[in-house]
Formats: structure tokens, sequence, C-alpha cells
């Protein structure tokens, strides 16, 4: 920082001309007038603290996003395993959009906002989209695979709808009645298969709701489901949607879940696709609140990797993905078994929470935090 020289010393008082009446002083530029920015001693500021409780929510809710991308291959002729799957399903990935949308209530599209929409989520976009593509043309051998940044796979959905979703955040915050819409808007495109699939758009619209519900929250809402009653719900909350899982295990496809078809590609009316969107609306809800009470508040050995989500979430796939196209699940058949779940599930959990950690991190920096300055007006690159 330019600093001016220090012309501002301190000038001899004048002699008093009555004890009893002193003489009133003119203004200095030591006294009375402010001093100059650029002459006043640099005030250490404090770096923002982060919450601890939203760093545990973030690294659980990913945890369980990797366990449950592990769990399909291996979960073919076990009821138990597709009724866990469904339930994780039903409110994962939804916990973590409404994490994001709550974080993302400031976004405008003022330039350094911009600037961190670009380099956060376009740019890990374009590099993880392009990654996955050769990596599928060639662990898998797949020649015929092209890199399409249209056509989001495996895991960089999310980037992609999370570009769309935060550059729209600006329409939400003004909308009366914004989670309305963006129900109205998840309900059409249930049963609209006219959609296409550029930019999984069907996804990002049929999971769109849960990101306006994160804009609407409040931290007073977050502190409402860490009420011990609430807590205490949320136990036979989540055992009968075991129960209900168990018993729609064999009768319900899991497309539903993956909210990326329309009513019509899974063969059922199109009247349906509104019921299930507002009816898993519903459960995912309660069942993240119920998740979301049982978060430790305080700092606990995984905080620290709440920093770190983005790349356990994106580097997961190569794991998961890799296994698979390695044949480890079709060599592995016990690994269906109860005693082989519970394998795959520490495997993934632990894999994950690698990939969470600051080292990690830190390696990763250049692609998920890129600095890019030179790509940016100078207005938009001093952030």
């Amino acid at each position: 920082m330019f600093h001016a020289p220090n012309v501002f010393q301190r000038a001899p008082l004048p002699p008093a001309t009555r004890e009893s009446e002193p003489r009133r002083q003119a203004p200095t530029a030591t006294t009375d007038a402010p001093e100059p920015v650029a002459n006043r001693p640099a005030r250490s500021t404090p770096a923002k603290r982060r919450d601890a409780y939203f760093d545990n929510a973030k690294y659980l809710a990913i945890v369980l996003v990797a366990v449950a991308h592990s769990w399909v291959p291996v979960m073919d002729g076990s009821r138990t395993a597709r009724s866990l799957y469904m339930v994780t399903y039903t409110f994962h990935m939804p916990a973590f959009i409404i994490i994001s949308g709550y974080f993302s209530r400031s976004f405008d599209l003022s330039p350094a906002k911009v600037k961190r929409l670009v380099t956060g989520v376009a740019v890990p976009y374009v590099v993880f989209e392009t990654a996955y593509s050769l990596f599928r043309r060639y662990a898998n051998d797949s020649p015929g695979t092209a890199i399409s940044l249209l056509e989001p796979w495996y895991l960089t959905w999310f980037l992609a709808a999370l570009f769309i979703w935060r550059l729209t955040t600006p329409v939400w915050r003004n909308l009366r009645h914004p989670l309305a819409v963006s129900l109205a808007i998840a309900v059409l495109a249930s049963f609209a298969p006219s959609i296409g699939d550029d930019l999984d758009l069907p996804r990002v619209l049929q999971f769109l709701p849960f990101f306006v519900l994160g804009l609407q929250l409040r931290p007073e809402h977050f502190q409402l489901v860490r009420r011990r009653e609430v807590r205490m719900l949320a136990l036979p909350l989540f055992a009968c949607a075991l129960l209900l899982a168990y018993w729609a295990a064999p009768r319900m496809q899991l497309g539903w879940f993956l909210r990326d078809s329309s009513a019509q590609d899974m063969g059922a009316p199109w009247w349906s696709g509104a019921v299930m969107t507002l009816a898993l609306f519903g459960c995912a809800v309660l069942l993240t609140a119920g998740f979301l009470a049982w978060v430790p508040r305080r700092h606990m050995w995984f905080t620290v990797l709440g920093a770190g989500t983005i790349c356990g979430y994106l580097l997961h796939g190569f794991l998961v993905k890799g296994a698979d196209y390695a044949g480890v699940f079709d060599r592995n058949e016990w690994l269906v078994s109860p005693t082989g779940l519970v394998l795959v599930t520490l495997a993934a959990s632990a894999g994950v929470t690698l990939l969470c950690t600051p080292p990690v991190r830190r390696v990763l920096r250049c692609v998920t935090e890129p600095d890019m300055n030179w790509a940016f007006r100078r207005d938009a690159a001093r952030i």
C-alpha cells in the first residue's frame, strides 16, 4: 500500500494568555482532525472464522454421497442395500444443495461475485468434465467417448447446476413466492421429456426447489432443527423411512430419486411426475432436517475436512468408477453380502475422507480455486 509522507507532526502548544482563561487552540492535524488513512497503524483484522456446524454438515453429506455411489455396483439382489440407497438418495444431495443455497444468499452480479462464480464453479466444471470423459475413454476402453461440455457425466452435473442456480439467485431473491415458483418448475420438468439432456436440465430443474429453499433460510431456522426435541423426533423419522423404503424397494424405480428423467421416460403416467416430485420434496426436507439435527455443533476431528468437500466430491468418482472398470465388484461377488456391503461402505468413507484433507485441497487449488486475475477486468480482480 502507498504511504504518504508523515507531514502531520505534533506542533508545540502555544503559551496560554491567562491561567484562568486558556486560549482556545485551533484544530490541528494531530488533535481534532482525523488522521489520514495512510498514516494510521495497520489494524490486524481477524480472519472470519468458519462455522464448525456447517463444515461438519458438508463433510458428513459428502461422505453419504460417496457411500451411496459405492453401493450402486453391489446392491443388486440385496433388498436391504437398495432400501438404504433409497433413503440416502432421498436427502443426501438435497441437504448439500440446501446448504449451497444458504451460502449463496449474498450472491449478486457484482464483478467480484461473478469472478468467483467463474473460477470456483465454471472452471472446475470444464476441467473435470474433460478429465472424466478422458478417464471413461481410456480406463473403460471406450474410444467413442466424446468430450462434450453440454452433457455432464456422472458427478459433474452438480457444478453445471450450481452455476445455473447461483446465476439466477437475484431472480429468486426478488420474487414474492420463490419456493412455490421453483416447485412449479420442478413439477413441469418431471413430465416434460422434451427438455432434453443439455447440461442435465431435467435434474437441474427438479433439484432447483432445494437451492431456492436454502436461499430462504435464516440462521434461526438451523437453530430450530438443532433443538433436542427435533433430534429425538429424527430417530423415529429415519426408522419409518427405512421401513417404507424396504417395502418400496422391489416396487419403485430408482430414477425417481436421481431426478434425471421425466415420468414418461420411466414408463409412468405423466401425472405421477407431479405427485412424486412433491412427495419426494416433502420427504427430503423432513429427512434433511433430521440429518441436520444430528450434525455436531462443536469442532470435531473432521471439521477441517468440511472446507475440502469440493475435492472429495469431484475426485471420489475416479475411485468408484475405477474400481468398477477394473472389475473389482464383478470378481468379488461376496461384496453383495452384508459383510461386503459394510466393507464397501468403510472403504468409500475412508477414501472420500482422504480426498477432503488439506494437502489434497492445496494440490487442487489451481483447479478448484484458481486466481485467474489475468482473465478479468481490474474491478473484478480486486477481491
